[in-house]
């Protein structure tokens, strides 16, 4: 048998597919990939350490530039965290309204997971319908606080300001219009038979592996392991709300898309019970206008569109953080990605980078 040489091929950091400055240093068998060890960095801009030099609440917009496509999630984990070393009680009508931006920011992100898959696999049009739909959601949180990626909404004790009346109508008009976009996005990519076969039986990691390895989010529960941190630790006042975990079951490319198909149909479940709830008051807590915390630490984390973002704070009682570390799904997700690409051709690797789904601004940090 004669023998062949493996060879390196670099794919990014400026690879549109990587989604971001991810570079992919790939060993090739042929077109066999031996190994795609991920390279990061490229982004890095010392988030964590910036936090030493900033009041708690100077601090919030730079969690809008993490995972910047789910800010509002952002927004919310570390204010949540902020708050349990405070013990601060949030305003009822407040805790709806977070609960309502973390699910629109959930859809609106899955939309892009979605573009983003149909993109590098050569669909135009679902890339375009995926954005097209995005923009209604991006107007809604015009309404609400003025901006389209970048929020700082969510505040310590609640949130900047109650939304306006025209909110209300406009998410309700986009929850019923909702139904017939899934529709069609089911129409166009889901039933496509060269999207299946692209996706399936391909990038399979198992349940258990999985675990060991630290994934979470729609990329775990795509491998059969039901674990949601709204379903399992429910923060905030997600135990009020009634919705389904949808889950996979060989943990492939496949799993990882429909599962977060699903989601965005179980977020706009919840966007439509918080709406039916939600009830009059004040929107923020009575906070100091210096915050100090006690001294102590604290470790938060929520389920943001990505899997499990958490925050560690550290307080040593003056107006600063400590020591802040954040836990981010999109790093801790992408030690998968050696594994699962072993053995698949070259135009898989694009796959399962899709499916994947991270997000270069909070690999690096």
């Amino acid at each position: 048998m004669p023998k062949t040489q493996t060879y390196t091929l670099n794919m990014g950091p400026q690879h549109p597919s990587t989604h971001g400055v991810l570079q992919v240093v790939m060993e090739l068998d042929g077109e066999r990939v031996v190994q795609a060890i991920p390279q990061m960095g490229y982004l890095h801009r010392g988030i964590e350490k910036l936090a030493e030099s900033r009041t708690y609440a100077q601090f919030i917009p730079y969690t809008d530039r993490l995972d910047y496509v789910s800010s509002m999630g952002n927004n919310l984990g570390y204010c949540q965290t902020i708050e349990k070393l405070l013990e601060l009680d949030i305003p009822e009508r407040a805790e709806y309204l977070r609960v309502i931006m973390a699910e629109l920011n959930r859809i609106a992100s899955h939309l892009i997971f979605m573009s983003s898959v149909a993109i590098d696999l050569g669909a135009t049009t679902g890339m375009m319908f995926g954005f097209r739909d995005r923009e209604r959601i991006l107007d809604l949180f015009d309404m609400a606080c003025g901006a389209r990626l970048t929020y700082s909404y969510i505040r310590i004790g609640g949130v900047r300001e109650d939304v306006p009346p025209e909110f209300m109508a406009a998410t309700r008009q986009f929850l019923a219009d909702f139904p017939e976009m899934l529709a069609e996005y089911h129409e166009l990519l889901t039933g496509n038979e060269i999207l299946y076969h692209r996706l399936r039986g391909s990038g399979v990691i198992s349940g258990p592996r999985a675990l060991e390895i630290g994934l979470t989010g729609a990329s775990l529960r795509a491998s059969g392991v039901d674990y949601d941190i709204r379903k399992a630790e429910p923060y905030g006042i997600y135990d009020r709300f009634d919705f389904c975990v949808p889950l996979g079951q060989t943990g492939d490319n496949w799993d990882r898309y429909r599962v977060r198909m699903e989601e965005m149909k179980e977020s706009a479940g919840i966007v439509t019970q918080a709406l039916d709830a939600l009830p009059d008051g004040p929107v923020m807590a009575k906070v100091p206008k210096v915050l100090k915390p006690p001294p102590g630490d604290v470790y938060h984390r929520i389920e943001n569109p990505r899997g499990e973002l958490g925050f560690y704070v550290v307080s040593d009682g003056s107006v600063k953080p400590y020591r802040l570390h954040v836990r981010r799904p999109s790093f801790i997700n992408l030690q998968a990605l050696n594994e699962i690409c072993q053995g698949l051709l070259i135009a898989d690797v694009v796959a399962v980078l899709a499916t994947l789904d991270p997000l270069m601004g909070e690999v690096d940090c």
